[in-house]
């Protein structure tokens, strides 16, 4: 014989509601919902995150603002509603580093017969921080000099002519340097036509960077009997013991370096200069 009125009425959970329990979900525009009480019922047209409320719109048009929150159902499943969250791309750049115009999805140029030459590794990661990617655009390669002194030597085992130049970047360029009599030099060799040397003032490119980066209001003056880095590192009370030590305190110094703004503009100039020449269409 059946049991004509059922199992036993507590065995399950006669608390929970008939339509299930309420889960939390996000007024998306276009889902369409469902409002209990008035069992309004229309397309999700706007959310106000800070009034708290969504706008539903049934198929004749009409149109009625709710509070968010519970009282809600989507596909006849109740639902607690929360404003969606839109989380926006971060912007393109429009500028590089070096303030020129960014190129959005431009590629690197095949490299150019033509090159940059710097002094040394720190000078190369200085010009790659600010003006790389100009750089790779326009397909100019920086290499290292290790030193000026061989300048003509190296020059000449390059070979440079007409789309083949060669712009050189050198510290301490200042009158009576041996930096300028070397660019004196060049210049007056048969090699000069294709070979623009220019230079700032610093005696290192460590001064290029602007002082203020560091937390000083100039450059400390460094006795010639000292080695500039090492002196440097000991006024503002870094290691200098090794060769390491100075490696660190460039990396600190470089990592200061965002735009060309951190920069002298007797560095930036000169700079400019040489990538001009060396990506001149009429050379």
């Amino acid at each position: 014989m059946s049991d004509r009125y059922g199992s036993d009425v507590l065995s399950g959970d006669w608390r929970a509601p008939r339509r299930g329990r309420a889960q939390p979900a996000t007024a998306d525009l276009g889902t369409v919902v469902e409002e209990v009480t008035t069992d309004f019922c229309g397309e999700v047209v706007s959310v106000d995150r800070d009034l708290h409320v969504l706008t539903l719109e049934d198929r004749h048009g009409k149109r009625r603002t709710f509070p968010l929150g519970a009282g809600f159902l989507i596909e006849g499943r109740p639902v607690v509603l929360s404003a969606p969250v839109h989380v926006r791309a971060p912007a393109a750049p429009t500028r590089t580093a070096s303030g020129s115009v960014a190129v959005a999805g431009a590629r690197a140029r095949v490299a150019r017969a033509s090159r940059i030459f710097v002094e040394g590794k720190h000078d190369a990661e200085l010009v790659e921080k600010v003006w790389g990617e100009d750089l790779r655009l326009e397909g100019v390669v920086v290499e290292m000099l290790h030193g000026v002194d061989d300048l003509p030597a190296q020059l000449r085992d390059f070979a440079p002519g007409p789309g083949r130049r060669v712009g050189v970047l050198v510290d301490h360029l200042v009158p009576g340097s041996k930096e300028s009599r070397v660019a004196a030099e060049v210049a007056a060799s048969p090699l000069g036509e294709h070979v623009l040397v220019v230079g700032h003032p610093f005696v290192d490119v460590w001064a290029a960077v602007k002082p203020q980066r560091v937390g000083l209001e100039a450059w400390p003056e460094i006795p010639r009997s000292v080695e500039w880095k090492r002196g440097i590192c000991a006024a503002l009370g870094w290691p200098h013991a090794e060769q390491a030590d100075i490696a660190r305190a460039w990396q600190r110094i470089l990592a200061r370096v965002s735009t060309y703004a951190d920069c002298e503009p007797a560095l930036l100039g000169r700079v400019e200069e040489l990538i001009d020449f060396v990506t001149d269409p009429d050379a």
